[in-house]
């Protein structure tokens, strides 16, 4: 059995083995041809199928290839199996588009997810300075006073396939050497205004049933925590973003273009 694909053949050499399962294997010698991308490749399986009186299988998405292989197949009698062909052509009529007759494509998707998720464990793992180590490894290290949205911020990056870690800037705790080590290029800073942020924590009080006159939500407290946060921004040299009257998902769009442009420019 020769599997042949303009890709890696791993989706057509399990169908061939699945199939081949139900005949107790059959003592089926299978020879998996990936990367094929010339009509010699094509030619010579042909002939090596027919020398072994085999059969091929192929998932070639390029329409021209797949008719070559198709058209000298028969010329030599040789049984060819199209595994990728009938799929393509139902959902093409059910979803009414073409498709994008690229190879490997589902092996990027595969590796976009496996990204993905890399990158939510990484957020969950160094949110709020919980390990400052993962700050060395970050795409991106946002920081700033308490309810500047980091955390959620992080995990919204983190979809976006980027490593966040984030730390948290109080007064009272220097914040990690490791910090100092990051390049200022990685590093968010999130401010906000004291008035918003005074009715934020007032609400979060309340939500932990907590008095809302606590020093935490006070405005001499916060007034402290900003100009400490402006202080260590300064001396890191990060670009600022003011999050008071941002949704998460402009905030997100700001810090995305500023790394795009970046790495265009």
């Amino acid at each position: 059995m020769y599997v042949v694909s303009d890709s890696i053949g791993e989706t057509a050499e399990f169908v061939v083995r699945a199939a081949a399962s139900q005949f107790n294997g059959a003592n089926v010698d299978i020879r998996r041809v990936p990367y094929v991308e010339d009509h010699e490749t094509l030619l010579d399986v042909v002939q090596m199928a027919k020398d072994a009186q085999g059969l091929i299988a192929y998932t070639l998405v390029v329409p021209e290839m797949a008719a070559f292989l198709r058209e000298k197949a028969r010329e030599a009698g040789v049984p060819v199996v199209d595994i990728m062909g009938p799929m393509l052509e139902a959902l093409e009529n059910v979803m009414r588009m073409p498709p994008k007759r690229q190879p490997g494509l589902v092996r990027k998707l595969d590796e976009d997810y496996f990204r993905k998720v890399e990158a939510i464990e990484f957020a969950v793992k160094y949110d709020d300075g919980r390990d400052p180590r993962g700050l060395l490894r970050a795409d991106v290290v946002l920081i700033g006073v308490s309810r500047t949205s980091k955390t959620p911020l992080s995990m919204y990056l983190a979809h976006k396939r980027l490593k966040v870690a984030n730390v948290p800037l109080v007064p009272e705790v220097e914040p990690p050497e490791e910090l100092f080590r990051v390049s200022p290029k990685k590093i968010v800073g999130l401010t906000i205004s004291p008035e918003k942020l005074n009715e934020i924590r007032r609400e979060r009080l309340k939500a932990l049933g907590l008095d809302a006159q606590a020093n935490y939500a006070s405005m001499a407290r916060i007034l402290e925590e900003l100009a400490y946060a402006e202080k260590i921004m300064k001396r890191i040299g990060c670009p600022v973003i003011d999050v008071s009257n941002k949704a998460i998902e402009e905030t997100a769009t700001i810090i995305l273009d500023l790394f795009r442009g970046r790495r265009n420019g």
